[in-house]
């Protein structure tokens, strides 16, 4: 049974997460602020995280930054009353993998939920094997990612593109090819996570980010990697 994390200061929607979440099978555990989240989170990780962003004390971002770095593998979803895409952008720089904004139907959340857990899964079972390139190496067991044999700290959506990236060496892949198979056909958010996504790959893989030489951009197309 997945373990859902809810952080909501407002009793009314958490209580409503939660009793939907519950019918579907999940064990829920819940915190109305932040710093309680984390501390839950550090006892027991959940698989998946649902944050709202509007927090007192520390606010969603902050929590999201630290399960992030803490716990590399966690689903994470943002929850958000705004609608500015600034707060959507913020959510995915601080590693979430998936957002939403409220008010929204909570059978729309238990499906994000579950396609979070299935390529979880599905990362985990493709069995213990090393993918190379140049100085890059990729562990599909542990999903970690080295470079001149030290590892690089990757979120789980910053891997699943490092993977596709190095196992189709040169090929050029558009916005939407790689939010199809990154987030998943159903992912009813904005192409722009890749952008984002990319941008915060390339800080940790690239020499020098300003300049790529490793993952190019490909006007009018998308994104390649190049092999060095």
């Amino acid at each position: 049974m997945a373990k859902i994390l809810i952080v909501e200061d407002e009793m009314s929607i958490r209580s409503f997460l939660k009793i939907n979440l519950q019918r579907n099978d999940f064990q829920v555990i819940e915190a109305e602020n932040g710093e309680e989240g984390i501390r839950l989170a550090q006892i027991d990780p959940p698989d998946v995280a649902i944050l709202d962003v509007m927090l007192p004390g520390i606010d969603g971002f902050k929590v999201c930054e630290i399960l992030r770095k803490d716990y590399p593998n966690m689903g994470i979803i943002i929850l958000t009353a705004r609608t500015q895409d600034i707060d959507k952008i913020m959510g995915l720089e601080f590693g979430a993998d998936d957002y939403m904004v409220k008010p929204f139907n909570p059978s729309e959340l238990v499906l994000r939920i579950k396609a979070i857990l299935r390529r979880m899964e599905s990362n985990l079972n493709e069995g213990k094997s090393t993918i190379l390139s140049g100085s890059f190496k990729l562990d599909t067991y542990s999903q970690k990612v080295y470079k001149n044999d030290e590892e690089i700290d990757v979120t789980p959506k910053e891997y699943m593109l490092m993977k596709i990236f190095i196992e189709s060496e040169d090929k050029a892949f558009s916005r939407d090819e790689l939010l199809d198979l990154v987030w998943g056909y159903n992912f009813v958010g904005d192409s722009k996570i890749v952008d984002v996504n990319i941008r915060r790959l390339r800080a940790k893989i690239e020499d020098d980010p300003s300049s790529p030489v490793f993952i190019e951009t490909v006007w009018g197309r998308g994104y390649r990697w190049k092999k060095n």
